[in-house]
């Protein structure tokens, strides 16, 4: 099923709140219940759930166990899902140590670097030269990768990782990259999203101005 970004995030909102109230011990859910977890309105939920043909009962809810069973479903989560990281510098090597992937089914399987001493087979997450990454895609049906390269070294890269079959990429490079339409991207940039939140707080009134403000509307 293909549909917007926006939503998909959503229902990976919706299973992150469900599988906390099922560790509550809830067995059941309400629109509002989860329109409150996730800060969107009840009916956002029932339109995204619709969507999916997620359904429920108007008077009894949703089943919390059946919604997270569905979901998975729908976000291929009933396998696991292997992934490769390309580039091993600061954000590459901090996802291949955090250890929350794996309870969401993601498994990275191998990292790769064009630095001869980052290079090491032996290592829990394997680190290999960039030179064998289109052979193990191959090898191994790999369909999603992680770029988190120096920008110059993007498109190159990402060339590499379509011609050998990946689907999918999550980039940490700020440059736009060429790649198929069919191909899915989605773009991290740290810097920009950064600045933004900074933006927003540097815009927010301060304490004496909002006194003062309260002042002249008396």
């Amino acid at each position: 099923m293909i549909t917007n970004k926006k939503s998909i995030l959503r229902l990976s909102k919706y299973k992150k709140a469900l599988t906390r109230l099922h560790s509550m011990g809830f067995k059941k859910v309400f629109s509002d219940n989860l329109a409150d977890a996730i800060g969107v309105t009840p009916s956002q939920v029932r339109k995204d759930f619709s969507i999916f043909d997620l359904s429920g009962h108007k008077k009894g809810g949703y089943l919390i166990d059946d919604l997270i069973h569905k979901i998975n479903k729908i976000l291929g989560k009933e396998e696991v899902e292997k992934v490769i990281i390309v580039g091993c510098g600061n954000i590459g090597t901090a996802l291949m140590r955090y250890n929350g992937f794996e309870k969401e089914f993601i498994k990275i399987v191998a990292a790769f670097d064009n630095n001869p001493a980052k290079i090491d087979n032996d290592s829990q997450i394997p680190i290999l030269p960039i030179e064998e990454m289109h052979d193990f895609i191959i090898k191994e049906k790999i369909r999603t990768a992680v770029l988190a390269v120096p920008d110059q070294a993007a498109q190159h890269v990402v060339d590499i990782l379509v011609n050998a079959g990946i689907k999918g990429v999550l980039n940490f490079s700020p440059l736009y990259l060429r790649v198929p339409e069919d191909f899915i991207i989605s773009n991290v940039n740290l810097e920009v999203e950064l600045e933004g939140v900074i933006y927003f707080v540097n815009a927010m009134p301060t304490s004496s101005e909002k006194d003062s403000e309260e002042i002249n509307n008396e």
